[in-house]
């Protein structure tokens, strides 16, 4: 699934090629998504000019002026720009047609094989749209630090690692990320989130905005499908420390990586340099 650093790089990616394009038209090839796309949304969506394409989570926000575009790429959607005469392929759900001041046109993709994804209207009337209410903080954003962390975990008893996954305490923090933040603050996974320091915490905040920062400029991590706005794969897997090198040495002390199953998803340590 797309993580927080895919999503921002498809954000990136793609707002560089469609500001101040407006929606020319929209084929809604199929409909039926995680949440279906309502039968009026080409209509919902034409003449609109993009003014800005935002992030929250891993949702994608198209600002058309007061009216939003809400997208989501699910478990293996893409979102990229392809020239105005390409052809759709299978999964090709639906297509944007943009042009410019000038007239050029492009095309907004949206595929998905698995069809988990979203693509959805967000009217101006509508103040907060269900998708995205109840989210915790941005990691990138003032509200998030090691004191908020530390905080926000006491008492609790669920693993550290589930409780920074945990979108209704810090949106974006997904299974790779995790993993190799809890590596870089030498925190072992299983710990309950309850008793790690407030010290610990400090450093736990800052390898979340360090390892999220590097992937982000590495294009995100391409483990399956993910490719950018572009098609091309990121490559901050090669850069990840523990995550599925389960048997591995560990490039700072030697020790051999371990795996373990924590709420049903593979998380992996370092037994040394995590305590």
């Amino acid at each position: 699934m797309p993580e927080l650093p895919e999503v921002e790089t498809i954000r990136r990616g793609v707002a560089t090629m469609v500001l101040d394009h407006t929606i020319v038209a929209v084929t809604v090839r199929e409909p039926r998504l995680r949440w279906p796309i309502p039968p009026d949304f080409a209509s919902y969506a034409r003449g609109k000019r993009i003014q800005a394409v935002a992030r929250r989570g891993k949702y994608l926000i198209f600002d058309l002026g007061g009216d939003r575009l809400i997208i989501h790429l699910g478990m293996s959607g893409r979102l990229f720009v392809v020239s105005d005469a390409a052809a759709p392929r299978k999964h090709d759900h639906v297509d944007f047609e943009l042009a410019d001041d000038r007239g050029d046109m492009l095309r907004l993709r949206f595929h998905d094989p698995r069809r988990f994804g979203a693509v959805l209207p967000w009217p101006q009337a509508q103040a907060e749209h269900p998708l995205i209410q109840g989210m915790g903080p941005e990691p990138f954003g003032e509200e998030f630090s090691g004191e908020y962390l530390f905080l926000m975990s006491r008492g609790r008893s669920a693993p550290v690692k589930n409780f920074v996954m945990d979108g209704r305490v810090v949106v974006g923090v997904g299974n790779i990320y995790a993993s190799e933040a809890l590596f870089r603050a030498g925190i072992r996974p299983g710990t309950a989130a309850g008793r790690v320091t407030r010290a610990r915490y400090l450093k736990l905040a800052e390898a979340i905005l360090e390892v999220l920062s590097i992937a982000i400029e590495a294009g995100g991590t391409t483990l399956r499908d993910f490719a950018n706005a572009k098609g091309e794969a990121g490559y901050f897997q090669q850069d990840l420390m523990v995550y599925g090198r389960e048997g591995a040495d560990c490039r700072v002390c030697g020790a051999t990586i371990r795996r373990l199953v924590i709420g049903q998803r593979s998380s992996f340590f370092c037994p040394e340099c995590q305590r």
